[in-house]
């Protein structure tokens, strides 16, 4: 809403200063400064709301460390999280934005999803909460959605890269910076470790038959829900310590953040040889915001946590994350950049998969872990609480700093 207001100050009056407003990296600077005032100013006065409503943990006993500190915790924080995300960008945004709009939608609905769930589990005292059939009805709703949108809307579309041959002139070099002057609808998308690093959803039915090849974009959704759902629910399985899953989700938020900025800027596309996607640029605002939610949460959240997120904060931010790669085209990235995400997903699946295995072949199911998820394996090994998310956040920043080395290992 400030963007339209400086915008019409600025044309109209031309007041000085209001021009600022133009620029993404300013906006998305006031974001994360709003956000993280939202996060830590408000917070403190959500968390006693909460308390005063006794909206308080139901921690199951597992034998953990510290367990029994955590009992009766104000959970329902990722209101908090939510609300530093959406105040900011309906502020600074470009409301007419495909992506933002995107995003809103996504936030909104995923946010609801997991308030749900944490109603029925507080309130319902109910500890299983919603049904996972449902969770997973409304991941496969909001994907179905995103997917749409990503192949009918108009406006979702990329310049083709320019692939030079050695007698072209001059004049044809200096085309729009190397770009196709005419955004087009792209079934393309962004692979790592190779040289020309674009993947063609197109392909995946092309080669049945040339009738087939235009229902590439079903599969496309069906990848997208995949996509959506794994990382959600890898956000809501990390969240199982203080701090892990804001912390780790800050630190995926700000590389996708620079993703977003290198492929909506035409300048930074062309030296690092991406694919240049018009006006998604936007997309750094909202997640400036993401990133000051996740960080000013922390200031509540980190151990000792006075609040949790609850499934309110890590299904939105599991889905936002998911999401916001789809659109810029990185989906294909999310097992590096989310790894941390991926091996809580996957200790739970070998968990569950090896005990129901042992257990029928030998009468006695097995375990490879002491615990899962695998912080909870740590947890069982003795390590404190805080040394393990400290290295788990770690590994993030490992994980993040190495997808953006596979842009230029090709």
């Amino acid at each position: 809403m400030l963007y339209y207001l400086f915008d019409y100050l600025n044309e109209t009056f031309n007041l000085p200063g209001a021009g600022v407003f133009q620029y993404i990296s300013f906006r998305a600077a006031m974001a994360l400064i709003a956000s993280l005032l939202v996060s830590m100013v408000f917070g403190g006065k959500i968390i006693n709301l909460i308390r005063k409503h006794q909206i308080g943990e139901e921690v199951r006993m597992l034998g953990l460390e510290g367990e029994e500190s955590k009992k009766g915790t104000p959970t329902m924080g990722g209101l908090i999280i939510l609300s530093a995300i959406l105040i900011p960008t309906l502020l600074f945004a470009q409301l007419d934005n495909i992506y933002i709009i995107t995003l809103l939608v996504s936030t909104v609905w995923l946010g609801l999803i997991g308030f749900l769930d944490d109603y029925i589990k507080v309130y319902k005292k109910d500890k299983e909460g919603l049904a996972g059939r449902f969770k997973i009805l409304g991941q496969v709703g909001i994907g179905i959605i995103v997917g749409l949108v990503m192949v009918f809307h108009p406006d979702i579309t990329i310049k083709e890269k320019i692939r030079f041959s050695n007698n072209q002139t001059v004049e044809s070099l200096a085309l729009d910076n190397n770009f196709t002057e005419v955004a087009e609808k792209s079934s393309k998308t962004t692979i790592p470790f190779l040289k020309n690093n674009e993947f063609d959803y197109h392909d995946l039915t092309s080669w049945i038959s040339d009738s087939a090849a235009k229902y590439w974009w079903l599969l496309f959704i069906v990848i997208v829900v995949f996509v959506i759902a794994a990382v959600s629910n890898g956000a809501n399985l990390t969240d199982g310590l203080d701090g892990l899953a804001t912390g780790t989700s800050a630190i995926i938020g700000g590389t996708l953040a620079i993703f977003a900025y290198v492929s909506g800027n035409i300048i930074a596309a062309d030296y690092l040889d991406l694919m240049y996607i018009p006006n998604s640029g936007e997309i750094v605002i909202f997640m400036s915001a993401f990133v000051g939610a996740c960080v000013g949460f922390l200031w509540y959240n980190s151990y000792p946590a006075q609040v949790f997120m609850g499934d309110t904060g890590s299904l939105s931010l599991g889905g936002i994350i998911a999401v916001v790669a789809i659109l810029i085209r990185k989906e294909l990235l999310i097992p590096i950049l989310c790894g941390v995400f991926l091996i809580e997903n996957l200790s739970v699946v070998l968990q569950v998969g090896w005990f129901k295995y042992t257990k029928q072949k030998y009468g006695e199911g097995r375990r490879i872990f002491k615990m899962s998820p695998l912080h909870h394996h740590y947890q069982k090994l003795g390590y404190h609480e805080s040394k393990i998310v400290t290295r788990f956040w770690i590994v993030g920043i490992m994980l993040a700093v190495l997808t953006a080395v596979t842009l230029k290992l090709r």
